[in-house]
């Protein structure tokens, strides 16, 4: 229930395929797409946004399912929440999964879709760091057919927007039959919005593990010199293990890149200390990230 009512959108349109879509919003640059509408829906009952008109993506089948190509899974935009946490997913992209089960209630989970995700580009997103932990990209649909393919990472910093007329249509994710993890810590009990949350991604073909934490920055950070550090110290061609001081180690990495320390007075002076609320936040991400690659490790 609101307060006040929400302007209606003057125009609804439905198109039947993704390149519909894309033909609606380049004949109406001021529509907006929407799909499951959970972030579009909060910021109109916020009086944050008055649409003028609204294009549907939901009844476009093409973009609500996933296939295989090339090594890759090619996932639809339009992929629910509630769907990528389905079994027969979770074997594909357990961490993807993971998130799309933390993702909040029932109703948002059944409602709230991938691609609403990305293009919200919430800083407390919480498919957001898997897809940079996996490196992923988007396939986005444009004008007369047009695809484009940019990495998720691009459009998340704002290298590389979306242009006029243009959609998300796919994300595609390679499928690393290796361990990935994701975990996320919340203000409360229950499903909720992430303080912090870590992606842990072992890549055994190229020797490598991926990190990404969310919800600290306005976008995923990668620390990479923590991925490096630890994956030379995991023996690829053994059993994969790492004492426990080393997980720590990593998670203590990983938190103090994330949010470090202030930097040292311009005078030459000591530097300042974090506030006590960093500092918590800090610790969170330190756990997170030590749990997580232990987990994916085990």
């Amino acid at each position: 229930m609101t307060t006040h009512a929400p302007q209606a959108a003057h125009t609804v349109t439905l198109p039947g395929s993704l390149d519909e879509a894309v033909a609606a919003l380049a004949a109406m640059p001021a529509a907006v797409p929407v799909a499951g509408g959970t972030d579009l829906m909060a910021a109109v009952n916020s009086g944050l946004l008055r649409p003028a008109a609204l294009v549907g993506l939901g009844r476009i089948s093409e973009i609500r399912g996933w296939q295989y190509q090339d090594g890759h899974a090619l996932l639809g935009a339009g992929l629910t929440h509630a769907r990528m946490g389905r079994p027969d997913f979770a074997a594909l992209i357990p961490a993807l999964a993971a998130a799309a089960r933390a993702a909040g209630p029932p109703q948002i989970r059944n409602a709230g879709t991938l691609g609403g995700n990305i293009a919200s580009a919430a800083p407390t997103g919480d498919a957001l760091p898997v897809l940079a932990a996996l490196e992923a990209t988007l396939v986005i649909a444009g004008p007369g057919g047009g695809r484009r393919e940019i990495p998720v990472g691009h459009l998340l910093t704002g290298f590389d927007m979306l242009l006029p007329g243009e959609l998300i249509g796919y994300v595609r994710v390679p499928l690393l039959h290796a361990p990935q993890t994701f975990l996320k810590a919340t203000g409360r009990t229950g499903p909720g919005r992430a303080v912090a949350s870590v992606a842990v991604v072992l890549d055994p073909a190229r020797r490598n593990v991926r990190c990404a934490v969310g919800a600290v920055a306005q976008m995923p950070l990668r620390p990479l010199d923590a991925e490096h550090w630890v994956a030379s110290l995991i023996d690829w061609d053994g059993e994969r293990t790492l004492a426990p001081e080393a997980c720590t180690a990593f998670g203590d990495y990983v938190a103090a890149a994330c949010i470090p320390d202030p930097a040292p007075a311009p005078d030459g002076g000591e530097p300042g200390t974090l506030p006590p609320a960093a500092l918590h936040l800090r610790r969170t991400v330190a756990t997170l990230a030590r749990r997580a690659l232990g987990r994916a490790l085990a």
